[in-house]
């Protein structure tokens, strides 16, 4: 019987048709979506299907940006391709954005070189280039790629912001191109999602704390509960503040790298203050108490923020948490052992 070869159905379609087009134009239901994302509500679910799309009217001659199926990082791109005549070849990063996704490796070489493979890309442009995104590098052996399927990789600037001025550059990036910069707006968009998937941590925290500030001398009294209830939320709330707010907010000012330590910073400086102003609302034993927990509550806290941000490396985020976990939980136990004394000395 003889060998029958296999047809790319591309190949039987128009040229135009043979991609789903997308516009750089983001609607209602795109920003919203991204509203929702920073809430992290569907944050896990927010992404787009793996495979090739067109932006303005590519040819075979048009660029090829490559990036993840995380429909903010999908949105962010197209809309600074406004103007352009492109390709954009999305990957199946599990709706993870770029930049952690070479970390866990689903933004890697595999999955570049299936994706090629998958939209016939070799049919539809006839140059051999791809555009890679700076923080994507870490996840893909360009040397492999082009041995697998003869694209070479290059790699554009940090920022989508920078597309524009990096191809009119002759696709050269320049120094500031290359930075890597957590500007005030941008940690503060980290804030929602990063209160809102702590929320539990911080009920969970105020429940220990109130079920502890009923011990009495006498045995347990819920009237000792209701006499402290309001300082023990507040002073828990501004420590969860410290952590997930305000220290991103004065990150750039903090001394020390690793976020943990920034936190712990910021929890003991905010627990200092409120002592000054005698406002922890304890005795002397339960105000030294709150400085423990001040300081390992906000280090926690703070520490979700290495993961989200490129201040720390890829690997430093492991090396961080390994050192301060077991500071900050000995911290909180040194912390809650002084608050049940200082009960019992009332």
């Amino acid at each position: 019987m003889p060998s029958q070869s296999i047809i790319n159905p591309l190949r039987l379609m128009p040229f135009a048709a043979r991609v789903p087009k997308v516009t750089s134009e983001l609607n209602w239901k795109d920003k919203l979506g991204a509203v929702k994302a920073r809430l992290a509500i569907n944050r896990h679910a927010y992404m787009v299907n793996a495979g090739l799309y067109a932006i303005g009217n590519p040819n075979k001659s048009s660029d090829v940006f490559v990036t993840s199926n995380y429909k903010l990082t999908f949105d962010i791109l197209r809309k600074n391709l406004a103007d352009f005549n492109a390709w954009m070849l999305v990957l199946d990063t599990k709706g993870v954005n770029v930049w952690c996704a070479a970390g866990k490796g689903t933004f890697g070489t595999d999955e570049l070189v299936k994706r090629i493979n998958k939209t016939f890309l070799t049919d539809i442009v006839s140059h051999r280039k791809l555009i890679l995104p700076q923080l994507g590098a870490v996840g893909v052996a360009a040397h492999k790629v082009k041995e697998q399927t003869g694209f070479s990789v290059s790699y554009g600037p940090v920022r989508a912001e920078d597309i524009r001025a990096y191809v009119a550059r002759g696709y050269k990036v320049t120094p500031t191109m290359r930075k890597v910069a957590f500007p005030l707006l941008e940690r503060l968009k980290l804030v929602p999602v990063e209160i809102v998937l702590s929320y539990k941590y911080f009920f969970a925290g105020l429940l220990i704390l109130m079920g502890l500030s009923g011990i009495h001398p006498d045995g347990y009294s819920i009237v000792s509960i209701a006499e402290k209830w309001v300082s023990v939320t507040l002073n828990t709330l501004v420590t969860f503040l410290a952590g997930t707010f305000f220290s991103p907010l004065l990150l750039p000012y903090i001394p020390f790298r690793s976020f943990s330590a920034k936190g712990l910073v910021v929890g003991l400086c905010s627990a200092v203050i409120l002592l000054m102003f005698n406002a922890l609302g304890g005795n002397f034993v339960e105000n030294i108490a709150w400085v423990f927990l001040f300081g390992a509550i906000s280090s926690f806290f703070a520490m979700n923020f290495t993961g989200a941000s490129t201040y720390t490396s890829l690997s430093g985020v492991l090396k961080e948490m390994k050192i301060a976990i077991p500071i900050q939980i000995t911290l909180a136990i040194v912390g809650l052992v002084l608050f049940t004394v200082a009960q019992l000395i009332n």
